[in-house]
């Protein structure tokens, strides 16, 4: 995401003719969103999305159980607050 938006403001930047972007050739204010492109597609291969995904449905499961618990007051006690 950081690349997009990196990418994003030196588009504009060069298309407003900003110094020093507005003399940078065209690839350079491209490349950004060409390494945005790469990083999904390794992301996506690798299974690092997916393991990110998996890791906060179970922090999201494991707070919903948690609060389910203080409430039926069945919480261990160093877990109560």
């Amino acid at each position: 995401m950081y690349l997009l938006g990196l990418g994003l403001v030196l588009l504009f930047m060069k298309y407003f003719e900003i110094v020093p972007v507005a003399a940078w050739d065209w690839w350079l204010v491209l490349a950004p969103f060409a390494l945005a492109v790469l990083w999904w597609a390794w992301a996506d291969w690798s299974g690092y999305t997916k393991k990110k995904a998996m890791e906060r449905e179970d922090a999201r499961r494991r707070a919903r159980l948690d609060r389910n618990r203080e409430n039926l007051g069945t919480l261990p006690k160093n877990k109560r607050r």
